[in-house]
């Protein structure tokens, strides 16, 4: 019985021109990577589960692809359990997990980039300056502009904790989005800012909470921000103060109003130190502009310092396509301390998605097509044509031979007006004679007959 052909959800096949699109837009991002410097890496698809776990939070954690064990992985939890029937098991996906899945899916590319950078520390160049694009995955709900596999672009520089970094990777996107033509919003705050928020509503340790509940400000609204903090136990106070935050106006004018909701702390001061310094690299040496937005959280837990975020600013999707920070203790978790850094991600299938959108693609973007193919009627033109379109690519010519023996000329002429082959070569009877070949231009029409070597001359790159 034959069986539905099928992939999973959230994630897409890619047909030919689709594939060249994404290989330009990649080549973009690449280019400019190039010329900043940073030097290529890439690392496994998976990744140990205990790489993994624990570093994006309690809703990260859950949208991680766990890899079953090969074999018998019921086996270990039977004799784990010291039974032999795995129904006695009792049901708990917490106390199996380990039992039965030591690896997942890479989630991002910064967790492995830390990991990497740990085990090769005594081959690496402080600072490094590195960029790697490869496909992570996330268990999420499927929806227009959010995939189950998806690719990143990442740049990351760690080893330092000068705010040039910083300057270095924004100026990385505005030159990428500048040169893709997609107008684009360049964000950036502090998580300083937020920690100093944090602590004058009562403790650090509500950072976390505040920022994952913040960065879903787009996505749920005002009120269901605040009903999450409420549901943090923050008190009323605590509440009025992040309210205040949260309808502050964008711009450095708001720092005034800033320093009073914060109570002027210490981490409010570092942060608007950082926020001034890197405005002050920024200004005059971009294309675009840098908009100091302090409702953006970025709500992963291991940021310290700047974070930035790029929003597509035209058309229906208007999403994130870009975000990254500074981490400053990403590499303690594998045992490497003081060691600085900061990274940023393009989102490259959301790139591709706005392009087509805004209709922002070359039109001359295109697959090498063959420049020849070579028809026939019997075998032995077959052959001929065979050891001409060798000979064709050993020139640097791109050239195929038709692969069927027919008698029939214009199914060959048919095949080659369909792939966009500009010349066919007809090698029949009177050919193979006179050592000829006849060459039709299917473009114009015309066609003449010539030697192989004479079309070698002519047609040379």
């Amino acid at each position: 019985m034959s069986q539905k052909p099928s992939i999973p959800q959230g994630t897409r096949d890619f047909g030919p021109s689709e594939v060249l699109q994404r290989k330009y837009v990649l080549n973009c991002i690449e280019h400019a990577f190039q010329k900043a410097g940073f030097m290529p890496i890439e690392t496994p698809s998976m990744e140990n589960l205990s790489t993994l776990t624990g570093k994006y939070g309690a809703e990260g954690d859950q949208l991680l692809y766990k890899i079953l064990n090969s074999g018998d992985f019921i086996k270990k939890v039977n004799e784990q359990e010291g039974n032999q029937a795995s129904e006695k098991i009792e049901l708990n996906s917490k106390k199996i997990l380990p039992l039965i899945a030591e690896k997942g899916l890479r989630y991002d590319l910064t967790i492995p980039f830390a990991r990497y950078v740990v085990m090769n520390r005594n081959d690496i160049q402080f600072p490094f300056k590195r960029y790697q694009m490869q496909p992570v995955w996330r268990a999420d709900r499927p929806q227009k502009g959010r995939y189950r596999e998806f690719w990143q672009c990442d740049g990351d520089i760690i080893g330092s904790d000068s705010l040039i970094n910083e300057f270095e990777l924004i100026a990385i996107y505005d030159e990428v989005f500048h040169a893709l033509k997609i107008p684009v919003s360049i964000k950036i705050n502090n998580r300083k800012i937020l920690s100093a928020l944090a602590l004058a509503c009562g403790s650090e340790n509500y950072l976390n909470s505040i920022a994952i509940a913040i960065d879903k400000l787009d996505k749920i609204g005002f009120e269901k921000v605040i009903e999450e903090l409420q549901n943090e136990n923050l008190n009323e106070e605590a509440i009025a103060k992040i309210k205040q935050y949260l309808q502050l106006p964008k711009g450095i004018e708001a720092l005034g109003n800033l320093e009073l909701i914060c109570d002027n702390n210490e981490h409010f001061q570092k942060g608007k130190e950082e926020l001034i310094e890197l405005l002050a690299y920024l200004n005059n040496r971009i294309n675009g502009t840098v908009e100091l937005d302090f409702n953006l959280a970025r709500g992963l837990g291991y940021y310290t310092g700047t974070i930035v975020e790029v929003q597509a600013n035209a058309g229906t999707l208007k999403m994130s396509i870009g975000g990254g920070g500074r981490y400053d203790n990403l590499t303690n978790i594998f045992g490497l301390t003081g060691v600085s850094g900061v990274g940023i991600s393009f989102g490259l299938d959301r790139i591709c998605d706005v392009l087509q959108e805004l209709d922002l693609y070359p039109k001359n973007i295109q697959a090498k097509k063959s420049k020849i193919l070579f028809c026939h009627f019997e075998k032995a033109g077959q052959l001929i044509g065979l050891d001409y379109t060798i000979a064709c690519r050993k020139n640097n010519i791109a050239a195929e031979v038709y692969p069927a023996l027919t008698k029939k000329i214009g199914k060959q002429l048919d095949y080659a007006n369909a792939l966009g082959i500009p010349y066919v070569a007809i090698i029949g009877e009177n050919e193979i004679k006179e050592n000829k070949i006849t060459l039709k231009n299917l473009k114009t029409g015309t066609q003449e007959e010539l030697s192989f070597s004479d079309f070698l001359k002519q047609h040379q790159p």
